[in-house]
Order: structure tokens, then C-alpha cells, then sequence
């Protein structure tokens, strides 16, 4: 029986190829008849001229070809996406690392792909589609290639801008073709699956006009709605999947609703057991010096995505061969991580006094975060230049952290002011280095008292939801020198700080501008010197 649906498949897909070949071989075996009954004067002359017939024939089909596809065929609209076999796909489950609920979630539909009777049996329905959430690059394509490898049905897979065209209905049609073909090819094969990468490109709110008609993506999500409405009639086990990094609010509520995207898996970033295990399977790709601490690099890279990880050994490697060594090590993973989210390093020549500034300015943020942030490890100061910053105190969270509190948010304001703050105490005036920290300690302490409700006030609520005209001056100015009050204070506090621990700064800097780099392990180095601990040793 199943032999016989793909048979009737081949016939379907393929039938104008049949004919043609047909029609061609007919007319071959008359033409040799014909010619051999005429006779040698008029067969030679009919041989002569041949080469030019075919010529005019060729250019009139083509003519015709062109014409017919672009005018009567809806040329535009042509889908030229081919199914692939899940086989053929070659993602297992296996592959996916660090999205261990969403892969529990996708096993399921697997299970279901694979055994529709046992749920036909209570009465159930097989999953229609699934929306897949999260940010770029945490795995939502891989995880949709994995279900098709499992289940090994065919995979059809497409972006929503493919849909997107100027001419209106264009990409209705290429829906409607889409779903045709999803439809014979799961009759024949028992399923079928659709990707559709990106969906919010044509799956947004719709936006309708008083004159009449909408956008062309309207017409296009109209189609995939009553696609997907028409599954229900149909026995084929067609499932949609859609992928989309946008804010689920901005999706059409129509497409949520229950019988179509019946099931939304949320993919969030890998966490640290997660990045562990994505290090070991992308540095099992390339030779690499089993040395390495693992976990470091898992704790250095929280809210990094797989594509993230891939990357950054990718870059190593790169590293390692400028560097003609043959693995890579834990030199080359770090310089990968800075040269990704700190830019190439720049040599610039500063005067003395520019370095010395520069060195200060490091020295005070990083004494500022060892000894009074509570969530964030610094790993690594710089005094070379790095795109537009002269030096860098890098630092990340110690780990996933999906709320902030007033203290880290404080303490944030705090370290980004240490740098301001050491100029002026060594030098009694400041420079222009310090605009990009001034920005965002204003930012944060605006969004303290403006959106969050941390000021001193009695004003609570979020004022940027209200339109600024619609705030009386006075509660404007009250909100403001709440906002003046919290980096005042901030200020104060770090003033008194580095002054106590002065010594250290003058230490930091002297290390700066010897080495003009200082990594994790020497930083802690010289602060249990002095015999100072991390805040979060000391809690």
C-alpha cells in the first residue's frame, strides 16, 4: 500500500516530465518514418534545413516557457523549497546540548509522530504545531532539525521572508502551494513537517485599514491560518513548526489560539551544567589541551547562547593556527571570549600621563567591583585599547541572574563611578573617559527611580509609562533630584572606599602599567596580599 502512494506521488509531482518524454519520443519515430519515406532530394533538402528548425522551435518554446510561468502559472509565486528525508537531516537528539526541558518537550511529539494510534485511541489529536520561543541563536532550528531526524519523516524547511514578497497574494499562493505539497508528502510517507524560521516576519499583529485590504502580510498569515484550520479535515500528519525570537505579544493572537500552534516550547539559555557540556562538545571538534579548566569558561560565559560557544572555540582555533600551535588552549579560549565581546587590541601610543590616567581609571573600578559587587567576578584588567576605550576591567555575572535587586543595581552605579572617582582623587580633575560610565550610571539610577520605585520618595509606579506632558513639572523635578540623590550618594560611598583602600588602587596601577594586562588569577592574587576578600566570601 505504500509502495503504490509513493508510485502515485512520483506521478504527481512528476507527470509533466512523463509526458514530455513521451510526446518526444513519439515525434522522434515519426520523423524517421516520415524521412524514410521520402524521397533522396527532398530528404537531404529536409536534413539541411533541420538545424534551423530546432533552432526557432528552442526560442518559440522559450518564449512560450517564460510567458506561461510568469502570466498564467503565477511564476512569481513558485516554491522551489524540496523535502528532505529526516534521515537525511542527521540531527539527533543527542546533538542538541543545554536545552534539556525544551528536548523533553520536542520528545513528545516525537513519541506522538511515531505512535498517532495510541492516542487516537482515547480520542486524542496529534499536535498541529508548535511555536517555538527564544533568543537568537539558542537552538530552536537545531531542536526543529532533530524532531524531523527522529521522527524520519520529510522536512520542509523555509524562512517566513521567503512569503514576504511586493506583489500582493504572492506569498498566500506560495502558502497554499507549500501545505499542498506537505500534504502528498505525508500521505505518502505518514507525515510530513513544516519549519517556518522566523515566523514573526509574517506572523505579527495584523494591521487592517479603514479603506479596505491590509498589507501583504495579512494575506499571507490569512492563508497560513486556514492552511492550518484545514488540517483538521484532513487524515495526513502534517505538524507546523515555527520559530521566532520575538516577544510573543507580537504575534497574531489568531495564530496562539488553541488548534492551530497548539504548543508553545520556551528555549531559554543554557545554564552553567548546560555550557559545561556545550565547551566538551565543541572542543571535542578540534584538537585542544585536556588541561583546560572547563568550568571556568562555563562560569565566564553566562546568558551565552550554543551559537555563542560554537563561536567562541571556533575563534580559539582560528587563534591557535595564527599562533602555529596545534591545539588549543586555555590562552587562546580567553583571548577568543575578549576578542568577541571587547573587540581586536589596538596599540595605540598615549603620552605618560594619558597611560597613567588611563591606569587609575581601571584600577578604581576594579577595586570598586572586587570589594563591593555581589554578583558580578572581574576577570581581567587592561590598559590596551580596545575599540573606542582606552582600558577595560572585563566582568560577568557569577551566574544566571533573571531579576536584579536594588543592591546589585546600586553596586553597578558604584563600580562604573569608581573610575571618575579615582582620577579625581589622584589628580584632582577628570577626563573625557569617563562620559561612557557617567551614561550608564544615569541610566541605571534614572531607571531606579523613574520606572522601578527605589527612590527615597513616597512616588511609586512606573512615570515612563505616562506621557511626560501628562506629568506635572513638579513631580518631574521631584523624580529627577531623586535620580541626582541616588548618584550623589553612590559617589560619596565610593570616595570613601578608595580613599581607605588607596594603597591598592596605587598597587593596581603600578601592576597596569608594567604589564598592561592582569588576568583573573592575579588580580586575586594581590587582593589576598593585602588581605582583602570578594563580598561574596565574606557573606
Amino acid at each position: 500500500m505504500l509502495i503504490h502512494r509513493k508510485i502515485k506521488l512520483f506521478f504527481l509531482e512528476h507527470w509533466v516530465k512523463v509526458l514530455i518524454i513521451a510526446a518526444v519520443v513519439i515525434l522522434l519515430v515519426t520523423a524517421v518514418y516520415g524521412l524514410s519515406t521520402l524521397e533522396s532530394f527532398y530528404r537531404h533538402m529536409t536534413l539541411a534545413t533541420l538545424p534551423l528548425q530546432f533552432l526557432m522551435v528552442a526560442l518559440n518554446a522559450m518564449i512560450f516557457v517564460y510567458m506561461y510561468m510568469t502570466v498564467f502559472r503565477g511564476g512569481f509565486a513558485k516554491m522551489t523549497k524540496k523535502a528532505i528525508r529526516g534521515e537525511k537531516v542527521n540531527i539527533r537528539f543527542s546533538d542538541v546540548i543545554g536545552i534539556d526541558e525544551a528536548k523533553k518537550e520536542a520528545w513528545e511529539v516525537v513519541e506522538l509522530v511515531k505512535d498517532r494510534r495510541r492516542l487516537q485511541q482515547i480520542g486524542g489529536k496529534v499536535i498541529r504545531g508548535i511555536m517555538m520561543l527564544g533568543p537568537p541563536g539558542c537552538g530552536k532550528t537545531y531542536l526543529a532539525k532533530a524532531i524531523a531526524t527522529e521522527s524520519g519523516i520529510p522536512f520542509i524547511s523555509m524562512s517566513a521572508s521567503e512569503f514576504t514578497e511586493i506583489f500582493v497574494g504572492v506569498g498566500a499562493s506560495r502558502m497554499r502551494k507549500l501545505f499542498k505539497k506537505a500534504r502528498r508528502l505525508a500521505n505518502a510517507h505518514g507525515g510530513c513537517i513544516i519549519f517556518i524560521d522566523e515566523l514573526d516576519a509574517i506572523g505579527r499583529r495584523r494591521s487592517f485599514s479603514y479603506l479596505g485590504g491590509g498589507m501583504e502580510t495579512n494575506t499571507t498569515q490569512n492563508a497560513l491560518l486556514v492552511e492550518m484550520d484545514g488540517l483538521k479535515e484532513k487524515e495526513e500528519n502534517v505538524i507546523i513548526i515555527g520559530a521566532s525570537n520575538a516577544a510573543e505579544l507580537t504575534l497574531d493572537p489568531a495564530l496562539l489560539r488553541p488548534g492551530r500552534f497548539d504548543r508553545k516550547v520556551y528555549i531559554d539559555m543554557p545554564n552553567v551544567e548546560g555550557r559545561k557540556n556545550l565547551f566538551k562538545y565543541y572542543l571535542g571538534k578540534v584538537k585542544y589541551d585536556k588541561s583546560i579548566d572547563i568550568g571556568r569558561f562555563a562560569r565566564k560565559t553566562v546568558h551565552r547562547s550554543p551559537a555563542d560557544i560554537m563561536n567562541i572555540v571556533k575563534e580559539s582555533a582560528l587563534i591557535a593556527t595564527r599562533n602555529k600551535k596545534t591545539e588549543v588552549s586555555q590562552k587562546e579560549l580567553s583571548e577568543a571570549i575578549e576578542r568577541i565581546d571587547l573587540g581586536i587590541k589596538h596599540d595605540r601610543k598615549m603620552t605618560k600621563h594619558e597611560r597613567e590616567m588611563t591606569a587609575f581609571h581601571e584600577s578604581g573600578h576594579l577595586v570598586m567591583l572586587y570589594l563591593i559587587h555581589p554578583t558580578d567576578d572581574v576577570f581581567k584588567a587592561s590598559i590596551i585599547s580596545r575599540g573606542p576605550a582606552l582600558g577595560i576591567v572585563y566582568h560577568q555575572p557569577r551566574e544566571e541572574l533573571y531579576t536584579h535587586s536594588k543592591v546589585k543595581l546600586l553596586a553597578d552605579i558604584k563600580v562604573n563611578l569608581g573610575g571618575y572617582t579615582a582620577e579625581r582623587i589622584k589628580f584632582g580633575t577628570t577626563s573625557s573617559g569617563v562620559a561612557s560610565d557617567f551614561q550608564a550610571a544615569m541610566n541605571l539610577a534614572h531607571m531606579m527611580v523613574w520606572k522601578l520605585g527605589m527612590g527615597a520618595s513616597s512616588l511609586v509606579g512606573d512615570y515612563t509609562a505616562v506621557p511626560k506632558e501628562q506629568l506635572s513639572e513638579e513631580v518631574k523635578q521631584k523624580l529627577n533630584d531623586e535620580t541626582q540623590t541616588i548618584l550623589q550618594s553612590c559617589c560619596k560611598e565610593v570616595e570613601e572606599v578608595l580613599k581607605k583602600e588607596w594603597k591598592i588602587v596605587e598597587r593596581f596601577t603600578k601592576e597596569l602599567l608594567e604589564k598592561k594586562e592582569l588576568e583573573y588569577d592575579e588580580i586575586e592574587a594581590i587582593f589576598k596580599e593585602y588581605g582583602k576578600k570578594h563580598i561574596k566570601d565574606e557573606a
